[in-house]
């Protein structure tokens, strides 16, 4: 499976959630229920104003995938796609791997 972040990445999903970066919340999620995926980092971001002129073209993957241009989004490996952070915590946690006998 693929998460697909913004310039931050990973970073700064420990903080609290008020504060927590999306992105980062998201892959402390799947880190913590044990999921194994790959980081895909897309440019732009909408407190970015100089790069908004391209951030069409930017996340023109992540429209294409997900019907938005937002990130976090988690690409399952069977094809569907988990849109928003708090979706995708939900689902890392109903979701959790299971050890190996």
């Amino acid at each position: 499976m693929v998460l697909y972040v913004c310039p931050s990445g990973t970073s700064f999903g420990g903080l609290p959630a008020p504060i927590a970066h999306p992105c980062g919340r998201a892959a402390k999620a799947l880190d913590d229920a044990g999921h194994r995926y790959e980081v895909k980092q897309v440019k732009g971001g909408l407190a970015k104003v100089w790069t908004l002129p391209k951030r069409a073209e930017d996340r023109a993957e992540v429209e294409r995938l997900s019907g938005q241009r937002s990130v976090p989004i988690l690409l399952l490996d069977g094809g569907e796609v988990i849109t928003g952070s708090g979706a995708i915590v939900r689902w890392a946690k109903e979701h959790a791997p299971q050890p190996s006998a």
